[in-house]
This record gives structure tokens, sequence and C-alpha cells, in this order.
């Protein structure tokens, strides 16, 4: 079914019975976000907030909320652009299957966008301060668009199949942004956007920006579809939506989407940055305070029948989860056409889907030497990491198709098995340090500025796997309560992170000017916190029991990283820095090259310079739950 609007999604799945209205008045300050973070870990329906606290406009969050509606709401065009996808990959299944692919021509047609007269999103304006003001969590910096299709073109090559259609957060208000004037705009790095807007400063051009909410469900999941720069998203959308996508010309700007809910139209304000969040994002951590650009809004437009999509994010899985499994069902198959030899790869959601990594790449060199150390795994390693936002991994594991055909890349559990009986320390550990890293990542040295590491392992299984403890668990001073994770792997409880011997949160505010503090205090909390893990390393008991571990994971509360393998996931890979956080019993380093005889340890404990864990207003709470039940309101949704 063709949708022209977020109303139409919203009536059809109620018909279906996956969607439910909440006719009583909730709060767009945390308690819609709450009752929507409950939802979906129920496995629960879409929710349309019908009565928004002082607000006009209904709001509908969870629509994508399981994979199974996320498909159903594409499932009239989801077929015809895997055909597309399969052309992409080998052309000439066409000609060998012409029935199959016969309808291929039409989608393709529906790609390209075109211009309309009029549409439905230009009948009516309103203000900012009019929209749904969703605040998800208690610290962030005031209300976020958390669905937006942030439309952009190149001023070199003007028009839509030059446009740029990106997920980047926006910031309604808050801070120091003019009510009802301006709003803030962050995206990361590696994003298209900055590449428009970096040819507009080039070329001393004003860089117009317009952000579009709802329509046709195929434009939010277009806007993060990960496709080579220079393709539009608006091609994606078409094939997606069923029908070309309709862009308005106005006097002044850019074009808008004609069957979008909601228009923001605007201009960035030239050379000026202001404070934008914190916002609770999508690591499972608040993405902290800082200057992003400043979008100048001139018009705010909206269609008759307006609902403002949203959706919430936090600790993995959340909604935006997926998005994932749609473009990992979508893309798939196109990685080894990118990546020869790469088998697959897996942006692992649990850990925050930058921070780890995980594929299986293939050894076809020189077959017949049969060697016993990664090469091309090397190779496809590397390539992985000059991929967009692939370059934005912190940890990559990867492993050898030929060592076990029938391992899947998306089981987490068991590729770490694998790796973890065949690799070797002193040799399978490639580092990339003072290098960029995810913007969201607090755990590296700076804004962007971290580590990486890649970890290959190839060949038979060397090491049996110590699944129980056994014996003599004598720990060095200061380290005690080791707590089984999985098959080789372990945590132990260490020492609270030392602080800094200044106030870094004064420095982190902007308190404390002193150029140079910030990197200062990482690099004092991070010195010494590695001289306790080192010497964790260095007084490890040869007789220990944890020795027969091939991992060990220094936290701060081994039960929580003991308690699932999601926990281990979660807390190891966004709390370490490669190259502060790696550590090794017997440790060496030879030409360079760093590697250990004993364990593997990480330290995953939470630093002064981490970012706060999100944590919900516990009377917000209390509210929401008591909504819930007996045959509350709520009742049924959880």
């Amino acid at each position: 079914m063709t949708y022209l609007c977020t109303a139409d999604c919203v009536a059809d799945l109620e018909r279906q019975g996956e969607l439910r209205r909440i006719n009583i008045p909730i709060d767009g300050y945390l308690e819609a976000a709450a009752i929507h973070r409950r939802t979906y870990a129920a496995g629960g329906p879409a929710l349309l907030f019908a009565n928004l606290k002082g607000c006009r406009f209904p709001a509908v969050s969870n629509l994508f909320g399981t994979f199974s509606r996320a498909r159903w709401i594409f499932r009239d065009t989801y077929a015809q652009v895997q055909k597309l996808i399969d052309l992409k990959v080998d052309p000439t299944r066409a000609l060998r299957q012409p029935l199959k692919y016969a309808l291929s021509p039409i989608t393709a047609l529906r790609m390209l966008p075109r211009y309309a007269w009029r549409g439905p999103v230009l009948a009516n304006q309103c203000k900012l301060t009019d929209l749904p003001q969703i605040t998800c969590w208690p610290k962030d910096g005031g209300p976020f668009v958390t669905l937006p299709q942030v439309y952009t073109e190149d001023v070199r090559k003007p028009g839509l199949m030059n446009s740029n259609l990106g997920m980047y957060r926006v910031q309604l208000a808050g801070n120091e942004y003019q009510r009802d004037q301006q709003i803030g705009l962050h995206y990361q790095i590696h994003r298209s956007i900055g590449v428009h807007q970096a040819a507009a400063e080039r070329a001393g051009r004003p860089f117009d920006v317009n952000i579009f909410v709802g329509g046709p469900p195929a434009m939010t999941l277009a806007a993060v579809m990960p496709l080579p720069e220079g393709m539009s998203e608006l091609t994606f959308a078409g094939a997606l939506t069923g029908r070309r996508i309709r862009m308005v010309r106005r006097k002044e700007g850019l074009p808008v989407h004609a069957d979008a809910d909601f228009a923001l139209c605007g201009r960035l304000v030239p050379g000026t940055l202001l404070p934008e969040g914190p916002f609770g994002d999508h690591l499972g951590y608040y993405s902290l305070q800082h200057p992003f650009p400043v979008l100048q809004v001139q018009a705010v437009y909206h269609r008759t029948n307006a609902i403002w999509p949203f959706t919430v994010v936090g600790r993995p899985p959340q909604e935006d989860t997926a998005f994932g499994e749609l473009i990992h069902d979508l893309t798939g198959p196109v990685i080894p056409t990118v990546l020869p030899g790469v088998k697959g790869v897996h942006a692992v959601d649990a850990a925050g889907v930058h921070p780890l990594l995980l594929a299986i790449g293939s050894e076809r060199y020189m077959p017949f030497l049969k060697s016993p150390r990664p090469q091309e795994l090397l190779t496809q390693a590397s390539a992985i990491l000059g991929q967009g936002q692939l370059s934005l991994a912190k940890f990559l594991l990867i492993v050898a198709e030929q060592d076990d055909p029938h391992l899947d890349v998306s089981d987490e559990r068991a590729l770490f098995a694998h790796l973890l009986k065949r690799i070797d320390w002193t040799r399978d550990l490639h580092f990339q340090t003072e290098t960029t890293i995810d913007t969201l990542d607090y755990s590296g040295s700076g804004f962007n500025a971290g580590s990486k590491l890649v970890i290959a392992a190839v060949g038979p299984p060397r090491f049996a796997l110590a699944t129980h403890i056994e014996g003599s668990v004598t720990l060095p001073d200061g380290f005690s309560d080791p707590h089984v994770v999985a098959p080789g792997i372990v945590a132990v409880r260490g020492p609270k992170c030392p602080a800094p011997s200044f106030d870094y949160d004064a420095v982190r505010r902007g308190d404390d000017s002193g150029e140079g503090m910030e990197s200062k205090a990482v690099g004092e909390v991070s010195t010494k916190s590695q001289a306790e893990v080192e010497r964790f390393c260095s007084a490890l008991p040869k007789e220990s029991a944890l020795r027969a571990f091939r991992l060990i994971i220094v936290a701060d509360d081994p039960a929580f990283i003991g308690a699932s393998f999601e926990n281990f996931l979660w807390a190891t890979f966004t709390r370490a820095n490669p190259a502060a956080d790696v550590h090794g019993v017997d440790a060496f380093t030879h030409h360079k090259h760093w590697g250990c005889r004993g364990p593997l340890v990480i330290d995953a404990r939470i630093k002064p310079h981490h970012a706060p864990v999100l944590e919900e207003d516990p009377a917000v709470t209390r509210r929401i739950e008591t909504l819930a039940a007996n045959d509350g309101p709520l009742a049924g949704l959880w």
C-alpha cells in the first residue's frame, strides 16, 4: 500500500490492530518517551499520542518498533526494491529470469524524483513552539526532532539528483537558541551534509537546509540508508514508496517535500556555532554539549492532517534497531561487490553499532601455502574501515569463512567463540592510534578522537575455552569478584577509576578555558587507569585460574557484565578506547608491534571523562507505571 502521509500509515496500522491510540493527556516532556520505551521493549504496537499536553498536533511513535511491522509497512514495494538490488549485484539476472524482473524498469522509473507545482505540506504555517516539544531524557538540553529528514543540495551541482537526505539531530529549543527563530543542527563526522556545507563555504554561498518530518515512511528509512556519496536518497525513497518523490520549488531556498507532514525551512547562520545538547543517544549515554551550526528558521509548514512522528533512542535495542535490520536485509547482498572477499559485516547493535563491527572475510591469496596467519583478512579489514560510516568502527573482529562456512556473522556469541579459539594475541592485534572515532563516543581521547583495533583470526582451533573457574582465584590487591561471561571470557571488579587532579567537569563545561585542559584531563586519567590494569596484568599469579581464560574484562560491576552477553557487548565496547584500555598478561612490544602471551585484558571501567549513563526520572517512572496498572488507560501496553 502506498502511504502519502503519516495519517495514511497510522490509519492502516490501526485497522490491523498494530497501533494503540492514547487519548488521555500525556506530557511530551519525558512521559511520552517513557511510555514508548516500555512499549517497544514489550514488542508492543505503534503509539498515537492524540492529546499531547499544550500541543495541537498528535504524535506517533514506535511505527518501526518490530521488524515484522516495518516490513509490513513496505509490503507492496519491498520485494521490488530487493530485485533492483539483485540486479545491482548481477545485472545478468534480468536476462536469465526475465519474468522475475519484469517490473524492475517501472521500479527504476519511480526512483526519479520530480518537481510539483504544489503540495499538501504548504497548506498551513505555524511556529516552532507549536510543534510537539518531545524531550526524552532528564538531562537533555531541550526538545529534539528525533526522526528528521534533513535535506541539502550541493551548490556546485544543485538539483534533486545531487541532493542529500540525512537523519541529523535537530534541537528545537533550549540552550542559547532564539525562541521560534533558531534551532541547532548536529551531525557527526563522515556525513554528506558536511560535504555540502564545505562546498557552500568555499563558494561563498549561503547554505540552505530544509528539515522534513513525516510523510511516506519510506522517506524516514531513506534518510538513514548508507547510500554512496553523491547518490540522492530521494531515489531510494521513490522506489520504496512506490511513486516518484514530489518536490515543490519555493521562491527562496530549497524545494520542500510536497507530501511531508511538516517542513522546517531555513539557512545556516554563517560563522555561528552555539551549544547543542546534551542528548540521550543510541550508545546508551548522553552526548554532551558542544558547539554546532545554527539554523535560522524562515518558515515552518504543515499539512492539514499533520501527525508528528518521533522515536526514542537510548541503550540498544531501541526502535532504530529495526532500521539497522532493514538496512542489513536490503544491502547485505551488495557487500561482496563493494568489498571483494568479504562475506558479511555486522554492526553490533547491542554495542551501540559503531563501537564494534564483526566481519567474515576470506583467505584467497596463495591458497597452496596454507598460511597459519591472517593475510587477506587484513586487507579486507582495511577496506571495511575505509567505507563510509563503517570507518567509525572502534573494534573490528574479522575471521575467515573457510574455517567455518556455516558461521553466521550476526551470531555474536558464536563468532566470539570462533575467534577466541584461534586468535594469537602475540600477532593478531593491529592498532590504529590517534585517529577518528564516532562523534557520539566519549571513550576516546577527545571529541571525534580515539583509536581503533583490528583483531583478525584464521586457521584451525588452537585453544580450549574455559567455561568455569577452576582452582585458585587469587587476584592482585584491589581486584575481586570474578564472573564468567561466556566461554573464554571472564570479568573481574577493578578499583574505581582515579579522578583527575582538577575539576574535569568544569573543563568540559568550558568554565576552565585553559588550552589543552580537556586533553590533559583525559590523558592524566588514562595514565593512572593504565597503571592500575598493568599492575593487574603483571601481578596476576602464574597459578591463577583466570589465566585459563582468553579474555579478561576489568569492570566496575562484573556481575552486570556476566548477566548477559548483551551487557558484556555494551559495557565493554562502549567504554574502552583500544590504545588506552587494551592490556595483556605477559605483554611485549617488538618492532613497534604490541602483543601479549597471556590473556588479553580490556579495561571497561567508567572513567571520569565518559558521558553519563541514561537514567529515567523516578517520578515520571512512577507516574506512567500507575497509568499502566490494573485497568488504567495504559494497561496492556507492556
